[in-house]
């Protein structure tokens, strides 16, 4: 815990810890957030273990789809017939015959590169609103944790028939008590984007079939200034442009407001998403 050490120490501190990848350990003691109850890194192992060829988009800096691998190894730890034989032999621990990832930001895509390339995953640097660099029908499990928005005519497109995108999303109006204080109120359009039932609508226009989607709100506290920080360092889109420079009356306020009233709360919102492409599975 940061004790009694001054807003100038504290904000140093957020502003110094490296923020690429999608390793949260540093919150630890300093901020907490409740994760929704699906489990969404351990449910896409679930997944992993069953398919063929699968993309993972906006993988971050790869530790979501490490660890999902890695769940994957466990609940399935030996080759089935016919598939590909693994690194180690056959008998080995299984894994898809195909595992790509794409990636937007350079810091993440080294990150991503390293991490992944001991599993035999393709790690692609894709800017965020770029077509997806990969043949019609070419994965039949693709993935996804917190994109920034799911260009769904091309997830479709890269879908086999059968074929299934697994993801959670981030939900309407997240974390925007942190948002509102620094940006002022927001329109209701930008509060009520990525609501679930438009998200819904989105897939079904781009010909895919929802046959799950589950949205919960989940607390979040922030217990220091330097979390606050490093926060909006790392997810960049709840506060664009952010600098402490930019923000510096608004973070010393916010500083004094958390020693005298305690942790600042706030709410992310958070959606799962099982949504199919039609059609019959290619064998």
């Amino acid at each position: 815990m940061p004790g009694n050490r001054s807003f100038e120490e504290l904000v140093a501190e957020g502003a110094a810890v490296p923020a690429e990848g999608w390793d949260f350990s540093w919150f630890e003691g300093r901020a907490t957030e409740a994760r929704p109850s699906w489990g969404y890194a351990r449910s896409a192992g679930e997944r992993l273990a069953g398919a063929q060829a699968v993309l993972d988009i906006q993988t971050g800096g790869g530790e979501v789809l490490d660890f999902a691998l890695a769940t994957a190894g466990a609940l399935a730890p030996h080759a089935p017939p016919g598939t590909l034989d693994p690194p180690d032999g056959p008998g080995g621990p299984f894994r898809p015959l195909l595992i790509a990832a794409t990636e937007g930001w350079p810091a993440n895509l080294a990150k991503a590169t390293a991490l992944l390339r001991p599993r035999g995953v393709v790690v692609v640097g894709v800017p965020d609103d770029a077509p997806l660099p990969f043949a019609d029908e070419a994965f039949d499990l693709v993935l996804s944790r917190h994109p920034v928005r799911p260009d769904w005519p091309e997830i479709a497109r890269v879908l086999r028939p059968g074929g299934t995108y697994f993801a959670q999303h981030v939900g309407p109006a997240s974390v925007f008590e942190l948002i509102e204080y620094f940006l002022g109120p927001q329109p209701e359009p930008v509060r009520g984007a990525r609501a679930p039932e438009q998200e819904r609508a989105d897939a079904e226009a781009a010909g895919l079939q929802v046959v799950g989607l589950r949205a919960e709100r989940l607390r979040m506290e922030l217990h220091d200034i330097a979390a606050v920080v490093h926060l909006l360092r790392k997810v960049v889109w709840l506060v664009p442009g952010f600098t402490v420079e930019a923000y510096e009356p608004r973070l010393r306020e916010l500083h004094e407001r958390i020693e005298k009233e305690g942790p600042f709360v706030a709410h992310s919102a958070r959606q799962l998403l099982d949504v199919r492409k039609p059609g019959t599975p290619r064998r």
